[in-house]
């Protein structure tokens, strides 16, 4: 559950594009994608933005720690386009994180089934007689005996995926509040950042890429 002191960030709107069809925006770590339940969870991301385009429609989701790129449909066509694109796997998702330890070796691919572990919902596990497939591929970037900086490119949207796959490694995000324990969980935000995303445009099928740079 998300506690109760939810505090949103009030940064304005980080608007990457718009036009017609679609909304991308670098979404703040700390702000949820969606209304949560009850009045104090109502502000979000997708009401936000509805303020500024009325109507907008939600695509996808980002964990309320989660920073980066998402993109939002002006149009239920532009909705259906993408949900598909996304459901396909057709979308390009790369994120870039610091995680907890020296990761090696420099590549990999992680492939791990998951499901939602129930009596500690919302986290995730791994299992591997029913959970669903679940495949990320990582590069470290750079890193130091306590730490990497990573991209990670899931090949599967599963919720919690990346965070619980670095998990499985021993390599838990750092400052993660539901993976990362002792020292690595001591950090001002989870380091998980959505740094690109690449999609066909709804109308005429351009293929386009939306950047946003990690603030960590």
């Amino acid at each position: 559950m998300i506690s109760s002191d939810y505090t949103p960030p009030d940064d304005p709107l980080d608007i990457l594009h718009e036009d017609s069809q679609i909304v991308v925006v670098n979404k703040p770590a700390g702000l949820l994608s969606v209304p949560g339940r009850g009045p104090n969870l109502a502000d979000c991301l997708l009401s936000r933005l509805d303020a500024a385009f009325p109507g907008i429609l939600l695509v996808h989701r980002l964990d309320r720690d989660t920073s980066g790129v998402m993109v939002f449909a002006m149009t239920p066509h532009a909705q259906r386009h993408l949900g598909l694109q996304f459901e396909k796997r057709q979308t390009k998702k790369s994120y870039v994180a610091r995680v907890y330890g020296r990761l090696e070796p420099k590549t990999g691919t992680v492939d791990l089934p998951l499901i939602v572990d129930w009596p500690n919902r919302p986290r995730q596990m791994v299992d591997h007689e029913n959970g669903k497939p679940a495949v990320t591929d990582w590069r470290v970037l750079r890193q130091t005996d306590d730490e990497s900086r990573v991209r990670l490119s899931p090949k599967t949207g599963r919720s919690h995926q990346l965070r619980v796959h670095m998990l499985a490694l021993g390599h838990p995000i750092l400052g993660d509040p539901l993976y990362a324990t002792g020292a690595a969980a001591d950090f001002p935000r989870m380091m998980l950042h959505s740094e690109e995303l690449r999609l066909r445009h709804p109308e005429g099928g351009r293929g386009m890429s939306f950047r946003a740079k990690a603030p960590f």
